[in-house]
């Protein structure tokens, strides 16, 4: 399967029929279609008033967007919004990966904003998609009004020993002996033990039938964010095993100008009560900036 980030044939089926399925639990509709970009078509999402004004929101890593849309879907209510599958991720968009390292990312959505007509916008990242908003805060800053970056990726990593211990070693036995033990460990240690079946279910069978994604977002430097001004709230977990709080945090201070911290205490996974205190706190943040 050349290009392809699925094992096989039947990897794909299985994970795209995920993603319909859990378009059908959204809470709002959503419109679907496909937009040309210059690392191929892009599979996009839209939902919320077509006359309110836009906000992307940007899928987290080897994930389907679906889920990580439904962590903020109070948006919908105010904003309309653009939520892409992220190309190179499992989804609908194309398949070849593109580098996270330099500004591909950043001229990915410059494409997507073009075709939408939109000078600039709001964006909500999680994880690796928060790390692809640093890759656009870095080359082309002046396209984001403001910016919500949740467990994000991009800024610091957590304890290598940490990652083996409580995600690598208990995905590979789940790979090689479909161990439902051991993806209710590692799903757990991702999600303070808070992660819903439904999620467990998609995250396990990404994890047996698509190539995952390990080069990570770059590390964002102080001075790639020099010309960066715009508001930008950071929501870290205590118990994020790949972009914990103790870490982040202090990083997050030291890059980013305008910004303003909030921790909670969840997983790299938020867990559903938390996920409604980040709500009211990104309402609350967008609706000032």
């Amino acid at each position: 399967m050349v290009h392809s980030i699925y094992k096989s044939d039947y990897g794909r089926k299985r994970i795209q029929t995920h993603y319909e399925n859990y378009l059908d639990l959204l809470p709002f509709k959503v419109e679907r279609e496909y937009i040309p970009t210059r690392f191929g078509n892009t599979h996009v999402l839209l939902a919320g008033p077509k006359s309110s004004e836009p906000i992307f929101v940007l899928q987290g890593g080897n994930c389907v967007n679906p889920i990580t849309l439904s962590w903020f879907h109070t948006l919908a209510q105010t904003y309309r919004i653009y939520a892409p599958d992220t190309v190179g991720h499992p989804g609908f968009s194309e398949e070849k990966r593109i580098s996270a390292v330099d500004n591909s990312f950043a001229l990915w959505i410059e494409d997507l904003l073009q075709h939408y007509q939109i000078e600039k916008a709001r964006f909500v990242g999680p994880s690796y998609g928060a790390g692809i908003i640093l890759r656009l805060a870095t080359y082309t800053p002046e396209k984001i009004i403001s910016a919500a970056l949740v467990a994000p990726a991009g800024i610091r990593l957590g304890s290598k020993r940490d990652m083996i211990k409580k995600i690598l070693i208990p995905m590979f036995r789940y790979r090689w002996f479909s161990s439902s033990k051991a993806l209710e460990n590692l799903t757990d240690h991702m999600s303070k033990g808070t992660m819903k079946q439904i999620n467990r279910q998609i995250i396990g069978d990404i994890f047996k039938y698509v190539k995952l994604e390990q080069e990570m977002p770059k590390l964002t430097e102080r001075s790639e964010l020099v010309n960066y001004t715009s508001p930008t709230v950071v929501i870290t977990g205590t118990e994020d095993v790949f972009f914990p709080d103790l870490i982040v945090k202090p990083a997050a201070t030291e890059i980013i100008s305008n910004l303003q911290n909030s921790t909670y205490e969840m997983g790299h996974f938020p867990s559903e009560e938390n996920l409604q205190k980040i709500n009211e706190e990104l309402r609350t943040f967008f609706a000032n900036n």
